[in-house]
């Protein structure tokens, strides 16, 4: 088993191989600079980026675009479909409004609240046009997007694609998973879902084959704007940080895009009609945890759950 860790969009990134040859330890030594890539082309934080680019001429009309941006942008046009419009990309606005203006290490306390009344709504989704025969995106003007999430977990996938070429592969983008393949023996990859009120205790212990698994949390990235607390998940309904009673939500999907959509759906709902919002779609499996600690888990999880008696390996906490 080979294995790299380092840092990329504003987390901690592990990849792991189940291959011992030459390709494969020159394919894992290539991730790094794969996620810096990605990150110069994807990531808000950059002036110099490709969405920043793009966000800059909103309202321009077309504009031609690297098929990383057009492959993301259209990812993020899938999140919000499959989500009714809760998860989309038209939040930047709202999320710099509530005060997540830069990388989140610089966010420090102290700057004004806003009132919810005057915070910007998201922009529509369904008004961002898509020219796939000249791979080119107009946005409407006043839009700008954030790629978030949707960016990390395309990249996790597309790095567990590439890898999965020289054997067996878990790609773990702080927390979003890709996994593709089982593992020598037929043995599958297992994950530790960890208690966001004890990080070193871990709630469950789940085998993964293939897919994606992913965690989304208002436990971490959460702030003080004006003595007046916040967070990244944002409800487009509102335009605010989302008022829920889950502090953070994990999902097993054949998909990590659908697993991440799912956490983020399942966290601006609350447990109550988030759990519901699982419940009718079997092929995903969860665990929520409110802000009273209290544990929730869809039916459809115990067939991910693992009952071993000793496990000698968890891949992620």
């Amino acid at each position: 088993m080979r294995s790299i860790t380092f840092r990329a969009m504003g987390c901690q990134i592990q990849a792991f191989l189940n291959s011992e040859t030459d390709a494969a330890a020159q394919a894992l030594h290539s991730v790094p600079q794969w996620f810096a890539e990605w990150e110069r082309t994807l990531s808000r934080f950059r002036d110099d980026s490709e969405l920043s680019l793009l966000n800059r001429r909103a309202g321009e009309g077309w504009v031609r675009v690297s098929r990383t941006l057009w492959e993301v942008v259209n990812d993020a046009i899938v999140a919000a479909r499959m989500s009714d419009g809760l998860v989309t990309p038209g939040v930047l606005m709202a999320l710099e409004a509530a005060g997540y203006d830069r990388n989140f290490a610089q966010i420090a306390d102290g700057v004004p609240p806003q009132s919810q009344a005057s915070l910007p709504p998201s922009g529509d989704w369904r008004a961002i046009r898509l020219d796939p025969q000249r791979r080119a995106i107009a946005l409407p003007s006043g839009m700008r997007l954030d790629l978030g999430g949707i960016a990390k977990g395309w990249a996790a996938s597309r790095a567990a694609q590439r890898l999965a070429v020289h054997g067996p592969t878990l790609v773990d983008a702080g927390g979003d998973i890709a996994v593709s393949g089982l593992r020598t023996g037929e043995e599958p990859w297992v994950a530790g879902v960890a208690s966001p009120f004890q990080p070193e205790e871990l709630l469950d212990i789940v085998f993964l084959t293939d897919g994606g698994i992913a965690t989304s949390g208002r436990d971490v990235r959460r702030w003080r704007q004006g003595g007046v607390e916040r967070h990244h998940i944002i409800d487009p309904r509102t335009g605010a940080p989302a008022t829920t009673d889950v502090l953070a939500a994990t999902v097993i999907a054949p998909s990590l895009l659908e697993a991440e959509v799912a956490a983020k759906v399942v966290i601006i709902l609350g447990s109550q009609a988030g759990m519901a919002w699982l419940t009718v779609r079997p092929w995903l499996a969860g665990l929520i945890v409110t802000e009273t600690q209290e544990v929730r888990r869809t039916t459809t999880l115990e067939q991910f759950r693992w009952h071993a008696p000793a496990v000698r390996e968890v891949v992620y906490e």
